[in-house]
């Protein structure tokens, strides 16, 4: 597996990607595209149009040309690589495919975006071959800095899924200076850099927009049988002061850490990676007890100092849904 599959979907629709508008969707609808769970097979089911298939498919082509769609990211963010997942299309995935990204502000229309003279978009991902009922994976070595993808397929036919891997950008338009602001999550730009271990539930799910909406929906480490403790490394969205936490054990009833804590580093050149960063960390809040699917919030912090990276431990292990770092830009 490609290392750029581990960094953020920023198409989810949970981070509210959306499939804008395509040339042709005759078998199976441009939405499912985007879909959270895999492809699936259903033996035997039939629309009114023929074979039902878990994808964005369109008719055969009997003219020049080529079928394509148009995708908002869920978030602005840096593009590192795309999975063009084509499951059970065996005899009816496209021969090949590309992508072109725009950045665009607002909230453009589709024929807006659709309009070359009024969208500037830049080729990412050249005409590529594509292989049946398989997870096609591309390095987008150029990694842009998108919030619009083209995706064409060449010459017609079928894609089950469209993952598009990166990180997010820290929107500064957004944030007027002074003003609170969570600087750990995800649509600030925030992004889990590494953790010791998410058997039970991804990192990133840590700064996920909202609430957790079951005990899947957030970090959650195996049973520790030895000695040591859990953690995770949070790259926050902006070099910012920290003014207090929120550390949420919301469902996790009988796998709530017992206790936590949190320290920070200040170390801008590692703003740019998304491995873990260097340095001696500081206590910014002392090792305090957590309760089962409760709300933490905590204001009594050692410092006030500019931080980049914040590393969140839990003792001994298990699950935390949510991790919120308030605090102003630096």
């Amino acid at each position: 597996m490609s290392q750029f599959t581990d960094l953020i979907d920023l198409v989810a629709e949970r981070l509210g990607g959306a499939v804008l508008l395509a040339n042709d969707e005759f078998f199976a609808p441009k939405e499912a595209l985007l879909k959270a769970g895999a492809p699936e097979w259903r033996e035997g089911a039939y629309t009114g149009r023929g074979k039902w298939m878990d994808g964005w498919e369109t008719r055969r082509r009997r003219s020049p040309g080529y079928d394509w769609c148009i995708v908002r990211l869920g978030l602005k963010g840096t593009i590192h690589g795309v999975v063009i997942d084509t499951s059970f299309f065996r005899g009816n995935f496209p021969e090949s495919c590309s992508l072109d990204a725009a950045t665009v502000s607002g909230t453009p229309g589709p024929e807006e975006l659709a309009d070359e003279s009024r969208t500037k978009w830049r080729s990412i991902l050249p005409k590529s071959p594509l292989k049946g009922d398989t997870r096609n994976e591309f390095d987008i070595l150029s990694m842009p800095l998108a919030t619009h993808l083209r995706f064409s397929i060449f010459p017609d036919g079928g894609v089950a899924r469209l993952r598009v891997y990166g990180e997010p950008a820290f929107d500064a338009d957004r944030v007027r200076k002074g003003n609170e602001v969570d600087l750990a999550a995800m649509e600030n730009g925030g992004l889990v850099v590494d953790c010791s271990d998410m058997f039970f539930g991804h990192r990133h799910n840590l700064i996920r927009p909202g609430r957790s909406t079951h005990m899947g929906d957030g970090w959650e480490t195996k049973r520790r049988r030895g000695p040591g403790n859990d953690w995770s490394i949070i790259r926050l969205g902006a070099r910012g002061v920290l003014h207090r936490v929120e550390v949420d054990t919301d469902h996790f009833k009988g796998n709530a850490p017992a206790s936590c804590m949190v320290e920070t580093l200040d170390s801008v050149k590692d703003m740019k990676t998304t491995s873990a960063p260097a340095g001696e960390w500081q206590p910014l809040l002392a090792q305090s007890p957590l309760q089962p699917h409760s709300r933490h919030r905590f204001e009594e912090l050692r410092h006030q100092k500019p931080v980049t990276h914040a590393r969140l431990s839990i003792y001994p292990d298990g699950g935390v849904a949510r991790l919120r770092l308030f605090g102003t830009l630096a």
